[in-house]
């Protein structure tokens, strides 16, 4: 016998697939509609996406790279009588130009006496006469503005301070470009005539003396300083492998020099007086970064380790020096 709902039930099995079908049918165009769209949005972004590259093309490339050169203090501000800071009279400076865009925007950073400060800034000028005004970040009492001229191969300019209450309120400078590359080769050449060596003038050690004149004595203050050996223009810490017996009759700031001398050659960025005032003066030595750790070979990192170890145990000898 025949179900009488059997065709009932066909006729809803019917509608609701013929209903379901349509829904498919929906999606998948709602599917490709969407693919339309982000093919559309893909096509938008990229399309800013070159437009924005057309706006940030790069000009001047020929002033990138590293400019080096003295800091030098602007005498003419100093107050009367105030004498001038040894450590920090004209430390080395390095320039550096990162980038420059048509619209004269610039990017760069300077290192002085081991600090890293970003400069952002404008160009002004043509070809022929080309201006620089550099900020540096101002979250620093130390930070200030650069002002600049290209004046043939030469960066010539000022930096100002830009809070005038700092005991250094100006400097300047004359910077050439100088290209940075580690070469293991480098070494330090007697940078005094007078003694023939290096001396450490920052760490000096006073003691009283006293002299007798008739029924008069006079007591005074001496000064004492440590200076360095030959060694350290001969023993190469980046190319030669040190064993005990090159370093057991060196004086403490031989070991120190010889180590220093490493990193300068990789560009290291010193903040202490007593070791900028060796590396600050040689024409190679361009400061770059605040961490060559990654930089240093096996072989300079054994040395490393040796003569921080002989630091430890030797001592200086102290003579008397004119200035």
């Amino acid at each position: 016998m025949i179900d009488p709902n059997h065709k009932w039930h066909e006729v809803i099995f019917l509608k609701k697939y013929k209903v379901m079908k349509g829904n498919i049918y929906l999606l998948l165009l709602l599917s490709v509609l969407i693919g339309c769209k982000d093919g559309a949005n893909k096509k938008a972004i990229k399309s800013i996406t070159l437009d924005s590259v057309v706006l940030e093309r790069e000009a001047h490339q020929e002033l990138y790279g590293n400019w080096v050169g003295d800091f030098v203090i602007d005498e003419n501000l100093l107050e009367e009588g105030e004498e001038l800071p040894n450590t920090d009279y004209n430390p080395k400076i390095n320039l550096t130009i990162k980038k420059i865009t048509d619209k004269g925007s610039v990017f760069g950073q300077n290192v002085v006496k081991g600090n890293l400060r970003s400069l952002t800034g404008k160009l002004e000028g043509d070809a022929h006469v080309i201006q620089l005004l550099l900020d540096e970040p101002g979250d620093k009492k130390s930070d200030g503005r650069f002002e600049i001229k290209l004046r043939n191969d030469t960066l010539i300019g000022s930096w100002v301070a830009y809070d005038q209450s700092v005991k250094i309120k100006r400097r300047h400078f004359k910077l050439l470009k100088k290209q940075f590359a580690y070469n293991p080769n480098l070494m330090l050449n007697s940078q005094d005539e007078e003694y023939g060596t290096l001396v450490d003038w920052i760490n000096a050690k006073k003691k009283e003396a006293t002299d007798q004149d008739g029924d008069s004595t006079y007591t005074y203050v001496m000064e004492y300083y440590r200076s360095a050996s030959p060694a350290v223009f001969s023993i190469n810490a980046s190319k030669q492998k040190l064993v005990e017996k090159d370093l057991k009759n060196l004086k403490k700031l031989d070991l120190e020099i010889i180590r220093n001398t490493i990193f300068a050659r990789h560009g290291y960025a010193f903040t202490k007086p007593a070791i900028r005032q060796f590396f600050d003066p040689v024409d190679w030595y361009v400061p770059v970064s605040k961490d060559v750790s990654s930089d240093l070979s096996p072989l300079e990192k054994d040395n490393i380790a040796l003569l921080t170890r002989f630091e430890k145990y030797a001592t200086d000898n102290y003579d008397t020096f004119g200035r």
